[in-house]
């Protein structure tokens, strides 16, 4: 088997006799393609730092058939993924020739992203955790109830890496960071989503072997990490942050530890939680003292960053999972486990038996703080700050405006905060900065408002760009379009050759998104102007654009006789238009934007104007008739839609006795029942029913479509 630096393999055969396939069957040419791809992605692996190669790792994948063990090149991590409705289990021989117990697949199915999230290409693909295993070189499956295909996915590499200097649990502990365990950078697949906030954290165990050293520790988040993003197809890795035996704390999930990262571990509450994983299987293992000490410490950390009370209950709304549809509110405890939000054992039996004294321990680290900070009101009226502290102490909220200046303060002693500012005297047109402090606290802080600002005018198009006064209703206006960023005073000016304005068509206060106004009633003369759109905000910041209009009333109403017509038999499309002055006129019969029939083309005095086609030329389909009317201002355009049909519609009896019948297209019915007619308007293809009281005796039935085709007569008699 040869590998690649990106962690992708060819098909390999080992033992001999034993064909290892990957994936699924490959054409020979498709092979060689992927084989030239596959190339090109080592050679850039190979010669960009941070990649999997980069960081000793690799991962490969094969099929696998049969019940016997099968012999693999040596491996330090498998996880396995399968179709159908059944179970998977699997073994693994150690390098030695040591068995591992049998082992569920079906946890990685735990940890997810959110739906319609990442890892969308593997729909239809069960998905079982990553097993670190230690070096192995055999695997051994078997299958419960319905499994129609397994696939395994094996991480391989250096087996000694290095330890990290002792944690250090104080008030921020130390977290070895993505850049210290060679996270493979390149292989991300996405940037980094936010949530508003970390409101909870979710309590997770990787469930693979607890037979790790401290300097394997690394080796294993970046195994976990490969296998996340090349097999199971996600962004990153799943977790937020994952913690060893030995109590080294490592990032996860890429996008900022402080940050609100979303990730993917819990499905359907990723969002506004931090998913912590420690490595090795917890279902009946004990959890080292180190290991609960670095979980202590890091979630209090982390929670305090966000000022939650690790003792608190929040209500989450579901995105979405097999045990809460979307939308449920669930009630969770700040420090939850995973089998809280989602029907699975993890985080094992023996760490979710620690999680209230994890809580009560997290409660009590890196006192004093603040909790559920809250901000209510607005600039201009009171605003209102409180707070919970986790003791009795002297408290200070503090009101800072852009410039850094205090415009207001408040002080108290207690267990609670809370204080009101009078902003009815603020500028709505700044931002200011609050905090909430305690002596030796993490200082809660936020922002009121916003500096606004300046105004911009974009997408700005007036449609049409020629006004017609005389053409009527559906050409004697304009509309002016445009898109403002920040509420803002309007003025729409009228602006001629000269540089004069001639009329102010709008002025008044609109907020920012898409806007638009119709200029109506139009007096001007004719001739080409301009309109200078001008928006100016709160602090007369102003902008401004100029887009050009026109106004001719040379060119009148333009009609035609029909807007489905069927050349042929001598039938005409009649053309009606009016023009009140000379002119140069086309009239066109376009397809799209491309001209296909010129049907006049002269030079015309004022009048009613009447052009007659017979429709020879195009083929059936839709097409617009364009009137162009050139005089000394402008050109002036006008259409109307037009379909050439020549195709009569079909018209079938289904049934005598239940009238009902059947039709290619909508069209107009005529029925002639016991020498009785009738008309019905069909308005789309298909079966339909007519009803009708008595006994039809006789019947003849024909339908015109909107083109004026007519199909064949039908005759039914009993």
């Amino acid at each position: 088997m040869r590998l690649f630096g990106g962690g992708l393999a060819e098909t390999w055969t080992e033992p001999p006799g034993r064909a290892v396939r990957l994936g699924t069957a490959i054409a020979p040419r498709r092979r060689a393609r992927l084989r030239q791809a596959l190339l090109a992605a080592a050679v850039l692996a190979l010669a960009a730092p941070g990649t999997a190669a980069a960081a000793g790792l690799s991962l490969a994948s094969t099929d696998l058939h049969g019940g016997g063990p099968i012999a693999v090149k040596r491996f330090q991590l498998v996880g396995l993924h399968w179709r159908g409705s059944g179970k998977v289990l699997f073994r693994t021989r150690s390098a030695g020739g040591r068995w591992s117990s049998w082992r569920s697949a079906a946890p990685g199915e735990d940890d997810l992203p959110d739906r319609g999230t990442e890892g969308r290409q593997l729909r239809g693909w069960r998905l079982g955790a990553p097993y670190w295993t230690g070096t192995a070189d055999h695997v051994q499956y078997r299958t419960v109830g319905r499994v129609r295909a397994v696939r395994a996915f094996f991480v391989r590499g250096p087996v000694r890496g290095r330890s990290f200097r002792q944690p250090d649990f104080t008030d921020e502990p130390t977290i070895v960071t993505r850049a210290q365990w060679h996270a493979p950078e390149s292989i991300r697949r996405a940037p980094p989503l936010y949530a508003d906030g970390v409101h909870l954290v979710f309590i997770h165990h990787t469930a693979g072997s607890n037979s790790y050293s401290a300097s394997q520790s690394a080796l294993i988040v970046r195994a976990i990490m490969l296998y996340h993003v090349q097999a199971n197809g996600w962004n990153d890795i799943g977790y937020n942050f994952l913690v060893d035996k030995y109590g080294q704390i490592f990032e996860g999930r890429y996008g900022g530890m402080t940050r609100p990262v979303i990730g993917a571990h819990a499905m359907g509450f990723n969002a506004g939680s931090a998913g912590i994983a420690l490595i090795g299987n917890y279902s009946s293992a004990p959890v080292s003292a180190a290991a609960k000490a670095a979980l202590v410490s890091l979630i209090a950390w982390r929670l305090d960053l966000g000022h939650v009370d690790p003792l608190s209950r929040v209500v989450r709304i579901s995105a979405g999972n097999p045990r809460y549809p979307p939308g449920t509110a669930v009630t969770l405890n700040a420090i939850a486990a995973h089998r809280d939000v989602y029907p699975t054992s993890c985080p094992g039996n023996s760490l979710y038996r620690q999680l209230p004294s994890i809580r009560a321990q997290v409660a009590q680290t890196g006192l004093p703080k603040i909790y559920a900070p809250q901000v209510a009101g607005a600039l201009g009226g009171p605003v209102r700050f409180t707070a919970r502290l986790s003791a009795a102490a002297d408290w200070t909220v503090t009101v800072k405006d852009q410039a850094g200046t205090v415009v207001a303060s408040g002080a108290g002693t207690g267990s609670a905060v809370d204080w009101t500012w009078d902003a009815s005297a603020a500028s709505q047109d700044q931002r200011y900065t609050w905090a909430i402090s305690v002596p030796d606290a993490r200082s809660a802080t936020g922002t009121l408002g916003a500096a606004l600002p300046p105004p911009t005018l974009g997408q700005v198009k007036v449609v049409p760009p020629v006004v017609l006064p005389n053409a009527g209703a559906a050409a004697d206006h304009a509309s002016l379009v445009y898109r403002l960023n920040v509420q803002s005073m309007v003025t729409a000016d009228l602006v001629d050759e000269a540089g004069a304005t001639v009329a102010e068509l709008f002025h008044g206060l609109r907020r920012a998104g898409r806007q638009s106004f119709v200029w109506k009633n139009v007096s001007v003369p004719d001739g080409r102007y301009q309109i200078l759109l001008s928006a100016r905000n709160a602090r007369s910041q102003e902008t401004h654009k100029l887009v050009p209009v026109a106004v001719d009333r040379t060119l009148g109403p333009f009609t035609g006789s029909a807007t489905a017509f069927s050349p042929g038999a001598g039938r005409q499309l009649v053309f009606r238009f009016s023009l009140f002055g000379p002119a140069d006129v086309q009239l066109r019969i376009m397809s799209g934007t491309s001209p296909l029939v010129s049907v006049l083309e002269a030079e015309l005095n004022a009048g009613p104007q009447r052009v007659v086609w017979d429709g020879s030329g195009p083929p059936d389909g839709s097409y617009t008739a364009l009137l162009s009317s050139t005089d000394a201002v402008v050109t002036a355009q006008q259409s109307v839609p037009l379909i050439l049909d020549r195709v009569p519609p079909v018209l079938r009896l289904v049934s005598m006795s239940s009238l009902r019948f059947r039709i290619s297209e909508p069209a107009r019915v005529t029925l002639i029942l016991n020498g009785r007619a009738r008309h019905l308007q069909i308005r789309r293809a298909g079966v339909f029913r007519v009803g009708y009281r008595g006994t039809v005796r006789s019947l003849r039935a024909f339908a015109v479509d909107a083109a004026g085709n007519r199909s064949r007569v039908i005759r039914g008699r009993r």
